[in-house]
């Protein structure tokens, strides 16, 4: 019988802007490369398993989109030589530590998966119960063909990244050229200030020829070119190594001090006598050796005695591969589906998946997916693409899941997550708490950042009148710093630190300089932050970081953390004494007097004066780095370059007309009108701000009762103030490399071993799992976060 539907005349294919999800299913990992392959709707390409979930059945049922395509892809066949293959050495694939190709849309690769795979289509229809529909029917075979032809949802966003990331500025599109009549005859293949033949940089404006920086993947530099662009302020040059015949490049933009594209580059390069036909590559790309370099920061895999660390697997076990740069990603996640606020939240194995018509844009869709993926063992288990060595104990490591979706998801609009250079784990892990509490949660179900969160109370006390004011902040995580004691003639040794000195000073009296505005006192006050209230998981980043020429540079300092439980107690705020006398309830200073010395020093540093008065009255008016320190946190903020407002009035401000499209951008994240119009008015109508505000504002109550809000915050107070106040160490994200924007991060995580009632510290180094207890000690020591919970 004949299938009625493959006729249908609105099946067309994909558009060049349409995402076609071909490898993975939008709602779990089970992919392609399975057994029953991966069933892609022809109506919607949306991409749907057909296993034992079959969620490809169940996006007919909810749309009624009657024809799939089914797709099963397996590795071609190669031919074994020798038997003594090396375990880890897969049957295909690349070796981890070959960095992928820089993409740009001048230069995708036209490669097909044809060259690497047998792959098996047919057409399946739900209504007709057809398993194998005829291909050549009405618009089904154009469909099909466009399909296979698609650039893949992970490499269309992959390209997007790239792209987003690499764009020209006003000095490639605006470049100025000098005369030069000897151009033909110009010697370029040596640096003009020393005798490197490698490394080499064109300065685009005037010809000069000077060797690059010697930092990145062992590449030999003298930094030439940037001194030639300091003493010139001449600001882009290319690298001469990097230009391929395609009109690719590396174009490095001093003024800006980024990398940058130049659309007129085979111009420009024309003019010093370069052109590009029959040019090749020679060198490596900047993101190439950054990738590169990252990648070889290694954590030890093997144990003392040389032996390989013991894979684990199964349930909560599973990796994540390294989609270029994303470590950072894989070890906040693993340490985040680890706790069991996430775990109950978002791991749901036996509930339907949301109603949602494009589920790879859906943020709760997607941290499902994920919480699926790590913990229910489905894809925990020895990579079949690497060949096991016969009578050797050592088992493959896992293939890991890729974790694109989440990644480019969660990623989106933001100007550093959305790259792909590495970033900071921790930025990041603030980054995901924002977007998490900020998605609809459903009925019965708690944004489980509240697990992280609970109050600070700042208190400042006159040093002229001793009276006292009390402010209380809510907060999801406490950033420490770690004092720098370096052991005298040890280069480069630092004495350890206990956590509990670093926890002292955080909640340490420090004097500020403000004017009092009960007696005028100018001798300023004391500052002190106490623990309002405790969270049921704590997250402390450790803050190891020095000036080094002006540049933040990371110190190898240890901090030593006990295995027992840690009594936070003694950090709670005391009872208020009944006999101090607060001080007046006035508006802050509407004039701030920035600290002249700290101020000068930050302006030095090259800060606007805008960020560096910002940066001086959020840490108190007194400690460069410690407002260097807020600068570096808050680079991204959307008001950041706008001027320092002290006290606002709310009287009347209400009434002031808001845009009703903002107010309902922010109902669809779950504020109520009433809210998301205060949070427009205090912030000058900007979404962003807005959003921030109603994080940092949980108490203000809008409507005058006492309902719950819809993004899943209860009401009242967040955390415990209640005795004894004991955490545990559970898990630690370790960095490896000089800056957090660069190296490599892996996560150690406390948990039962399948068949074993104790506790043991597993790393998670990206797609690899293993038990690691040799290690751990050291490890704990150089952690740039720790997770506690409360036992």
């Amino acid at each position: 019988m004949a299938c009625v539907h493959s006729g249908a005349l609105e099946l067309k294919p994909p558009g060049p802007s349409q995402a076609v999800y071909r490898e993975d299913c939008t709602q779990c990992f089970d992919s392609i490369d399975d057994d029953l392959g991966l069933n892609v709707c022809l109506h919607c390409f949306n991409g749907g398993c057909a296993g034992d979930r079959n969620h490809a059945l169940l996006h007919y049922q909810r749309f009624g989109h009657s024809l799939a395509l089914n797709i099963r892809r397996s590795p071609k066949k190669v031919q074994v030589l020798t038997p003594n293959l090396l375990l880890r050495r897969p049957l295909i694939f690349p070796q981890r530590d070959e960095p992928p190709s820089k993409i740009s849309k001048l230069a995708i690769a036209a490669e097909t998966e044809e060259d690497r795979y047998d792959i098996v289509t047919s057409v399946i229809c739900y209504p007709c119960a057809q398993q194998n529909v005829e291909k050549t029917t009405g618009n089904i075979p154009v469909v099909i063909d466009g399909i296979m032809a698609a650039m893949t949802y992970s490499k269309k966003e992959e390209v997007k990244a790239w792209e987003q990331e690499f764009i020209p500025c006003e000095h490639t599109l605006c470049l100025v050229q000098k005369d030069c009549e000897n151009s033909q005859t110009k010697d370029i293949s040596q640096c003009s200030s020393c005798d490197l033949r490698e490394n080499l940089w064109l300065c685009l404006e005037c010809g000069n020829v000077g060797c690059g920086r010697s930092q990145f993947g062992g590449s030999k530099g003298n930094s030439h070119a940037l001194s030639h662009a300091d003493s010139s302020s001449h600001g882009v040059a290319v690298k001469l190594g990097s230009i391929t015949a395609e009109g690719t490049a590396d174009i490095y933009c001093y003024t800006c001090n980024e990398e940058r594209t130049d659309p007129e580059l085979a111009n420009h390069l024309a003019h010093w006598g370069i052109y590009l036909a029959g040019r090749e590559k020679t060198e490596k790309s900047l993101m190439e050796m950054q990738v590169e370099h990252n990648l070889q920061w290694e954590f030890s895999m093997t144990t003392e005695d040389g032996r390989e660390l013991a894979p684990v697997f199964g349930p909560g076990f599973t990796g994540l591969a390294n989609l270029g740069n994303s470590c950072y990603l894989s070890s906040v996640m693993q340490c985040l589906f680890s706790t069991a606020g996430f775990r109950g939240r978002y791991y749901l194995p036996s509930a339907e998946p949301p109603l949602c018509q494009t589920p790879a844009q859906d943020l709760e869709t997607q941290l499902r997916k994920l919480a699926d993926g790590l913990l229910s063992g489905r894809y925990s288990r020895p990579d079949s693409r690497f060949i096991a060595v016969p009578d050797t104990p050592e088992v493959p490591h896992q293939k890991g899941l890729a974790p694109t979706m989440f990644k480019y998801l969660i990623g989106q609009g933001h100007e550093e997550f959305a790259t792909m250079r590495q970033q900071d784990a921790f930025e990041f892990l603030l980054h995901v708490f924002k977007s998490t509490s900020l998605s609809k949660h459903p009925e019965g179900r708690i944004n489980p950042v509240q697990d992280f969160r609970f109050e600070v109370e700042q208190r400042l006390q006159c040093l002229g009148c001793r009276k006292v004011r009390y402010k209380v902040d809510e907060q999801d995580n406490i950033s420490v710093a770690v004092p720098a004691r370096r052991v005298p003639e040890a280069d480069g040794t630092f004495e350890s630190v206990a956590l509990s000195e670093c926890l002292d000073i955080f909640t340490a009296e420090e004097p500020v300089e403000l004017s009092c505005p009960a007696c005028d006192n100018r001798d300023g006050f004391l500052k002190r932050a106490s623990f309002k209230t405790l969270p049921r998981e704590l997250v402390v980043n450790a803050r190891r970081f020095e000036l080094v020429n002006w540049v933040p540079t990371k110190l190898d300092i240890p901090v030593v953390v006990p295995d027992e439980p840690l009594d936070f107690g003694r950090y709670l705020a005391t009872e208020h004494d009944a006999g101090e006398e607060l001080l007046p309830e006035v508006e802050e200073m509407t004039v701030f007097e920035a600290n002249p010395v700290a101020m000068d020093q930050l302006l030095s540093m090259g800060f606007p004066a805008v960020r560096c008065e910002k940066a001086l009255h959020a840490t108190g008016n007194m400690d460069p780095e410690a407002a260097m320190n807020w600068l570096f946190a808050h680079m991204e903020d959307p008001d950041i370059d706008k001027p320092l407002v002290l006290g606002s009035t709310t009287g009347g401000s209400e009434s002031v007309e808001q845009d009703e499209s903002k107010i309902a951008q922010l109902g669809e994240m779950g504020i109520e009108a009433a809210r998301a119009r205060r949070a427009l008015t205090a912030t000058d109508g900007d979404v962003n701000r807005a959003l921030d505000w109603v994080f940092s504002h949980p108490d203000d109550d809008v409507t005058g009762g006492d309902s719950t809000a819809d993004t899943g915050v209860p009401q009242g107070s967040p955390g415990y103030d209640t005795l004894p106040a004991r955490y545990q160490l559970k898990s630690i994200v370790c960095h490896k490399g000089t800056s957090v924007h660069a190296g490599h991060y892996v996560a150690f995580i406390r948990k039962s071993l399948p068949g074993q009632d104790n506790l043991s510290w597993v790393m998670f180094n990206d797609e690899k799992v293993v038990q690691s207890e040799e290690e751990i000690e050291r490890m704990k020591s150089t952690a740039y976060m720790y997770f506690f919970s409360r036992v």
